[in-house]
């Protein structure tokens, strides 16, 4: 890190945790939740943000027998399950996965209203294509 040559031995470290602070910041938030109680509180912020927070789950858990789905909500508990198959997938991945399942707490169908309420998220599009994408790997051909 560079730093002015100008700067007090006070004035540098000040900066220096700044920064570190910020990066910090910047690195918890490009990392998908790992625990459960983050899935949740990651849950609740991207209501807030995207669906002025009416989405309000009760739970939101990682799912390890979800072979077939990305996720799935129950919206007579409100509760929403997150395969595990999205662990090690960009965080913006994850974030559209609990969006689309936030909706289902709104609207249960794939209607017009839903898209519109998932289309609130901003990464949509380029997320439906990553995991498109992902789930067509599988079955390509390798050539060479």
């Amino acid at each position: 890190m560079l730093l002015p040559s100008r700067l007090t031995k006070a004035e540098e470290e000040y900066e220096i945790a700044r920064i570190l602070q910020r990066l910090e910041g910047r690195e918890r938030r490009s990392r998908p939740p790992s625990e459960d109680g983050e899935l949740l509180d990651r849950a609740r912020e991207l209501s807030r943000r995207y669906l002025d927070g009416r989405a309000q789950p009760r739970s939101v858990r990682w799912a390890a027998n979800q072979r077939s789905r990305w996720g799935s909500c129950t919206p007579d508990d409100a509760s929403i399950r997150i395969s595990t198959m999205l662990r090690g997938m960009p965080s913006w991945v994850v974030d559209y996965v609990i969006v689309h399942e936030l909706a289902h707490l709104l609207e249960p169908s794939h209607n017009a209203y839903f898209w519109d309420l998932v289309g609130r998220y901003p990464k949509t599009e380029r997320a439906r294509g990553y995991l498109e994408g992902v789930a067509a790997a599988p079955h390509l051909e390798a050539t060479g």
